[in-house]
């Protein structure tokens, strides 16, 4: 058992940090309130601390890139199959490089994480936790969405080989997924007569959650028409989805507040390296959180190395967003944004007990994590 004593907890639930104890059992959280005790439980003195929630990015690579190995050991994109839906992410993850540590050094507990943006279709993110030796045993949820792309980068990888311009890579999304669609319904109508089963194909087998709305695509969009052409998509498919990275998305504000999609923002801390990334910015979460979108800030580890997430999210609040909207958009909505909600991303009864304990405001740059939980058990 781990008792942490009188720290000020910003529980990503609450606006208004509170005083209060934290006691964690078997990895969960068990209690939180004032004058806790427990028998031979480890005692932390955190009155002096700024306790929060594990710091959560809702679209990272990493594991699946190479850490100071260059090309030879990155492998979150296919670049031979522009429909790669039958790969998953923890397949390509490699739990034992040193950025995971770093990370979790840092406050962040659980990532979800896998394939790039290379192809229109790219296969399963994973969302794991950021300790551990074996990726089986970091699962937090094994399949948290579908990747797939629009806009430059299909067409830049693909372009000798099928897809220069937009409008391809948007008709070979569309007929991928009504494939599926008729797969699904050859699969539905099996149930009843084994003849009608289809022949078996791993890239439809791989999209039947997203077909039957248990699982969204996660779709890599960054100028405005590229997020309209997936959100049209979906619509037009019936499927759940989500928006990464959005770079446009504060110059169409009002649009986006009526659609009731996850966001995921980031990463602004780059320079505009390409076309789709001149209109990026640190305002762009404030300003969509202001509008009412349900807004996470993301690293797109390596583009911005993981440990940097908090920083991220202070340099939006630099920039204009409430500081406990940029709060939660590290902890409880990435949460939501990945389907892990149930098990992290506050300090609440029965939640994981993935805790940070700081000496200041997280979104001071001068603030250090002074201790770092995951499962209860302290991150060394």
């Amino acid at each position: 058992m781990l008792l942490i004593k009188g720290g000020t907890i910003h529980d990503a639930v609450k606006e208004k940090p509170y005083v209060a104890d934290i006691l964690v059992k078997d990895g969960k959280i068990q209690k939180i309130g004032k004058n806790l005790s427990a028998k031979g439980a480890t005692v932390v003195d955190a009155a002096e601390l700024q306790v929060y929630p594990g710091f959560i990015d809702a679209h990272s690579h990493i594991g699946l890139d190479g850490y100071g190995i260059g090309y030879e050991g990155s492998d979150y994109n296919e670049m031979n199959d522009i429909i790669s839906a039958h790969l998953r992410g923890i397949d390509g993850f490699k739990p034992m490089q040193p950025h995971l540590r770093q990370a979790a050094l840092a406050g962040v507990t659980t990532v979800n994480t896998g394939p790039g943006s290379a192809d229109v279709i790219g296969g399963t993110f994973v969302a794991v936790k950021t300790v551990g030796r074996r990726a089986d045993d970091m699962v937090v949820k094994m399949e948290t969405a579908m990747k797939c792309a629009f806009g430059e980068n299909p067409k830049r990888v693909y372009r000798d080989k099928g897809d220069s311009s937009r409008m391809t890579t948007a008709a070979k999304l569309r007929e991928t997924l009504y494939k599926a669609k008729e797969y699904a319904a050859k699969k539905d109508a099996a149930k009843e007569d084994p003849t009608k089963a289809p022949p078996y194909d791993i890239k439809m087998e791989a999209l039947l959650p997203v077909i039957r709305k248990e699982m969204p695509l996660k779709a890599h969009a960054h100028a405005t028409e590229d997020i309209f052409t997936a959100l049209r998509i979906a619509k037009e498919l019936d499927v759940l989805i989500t928006l990464e990275h959005v770079t446009e998305g504060h110059l169409i504000k009002e649009e986006l507040s009526h659609e009731d999609v996850p966001l995921a923002i980031g990463p602004s801390m780059t320079s505009a390296s390409k076309w789709e990334l001149r209109n990026r910015t640190f305002e762009t979460p404030g300003v969509l959180a202001k509008a009412g979108c349900k807004v996470s800030i993301i690293t797109d580890a390596p583009v911005i190395p993981q440990e940097y997430l908090p920083l991220c999210a202070a340099l939006a609040v630099k920039s204009g967003m409430d500081s406990f909207e940029a709060l939660k958009a590290i902890t409880i909505n990435p949460a939501h944004h990945s389907g892990i909600a149930d098990r992290v991303g506050s300090l609440e009864v029965g939640k994981d007990a993935d805790i940070v304990l700081m000496d200041g405001d997280c979104f001071d740059v001068a603030t250090q994590a002074v201790k770092v939980y995951i499962l209860g058990e302290e991150v060394q």
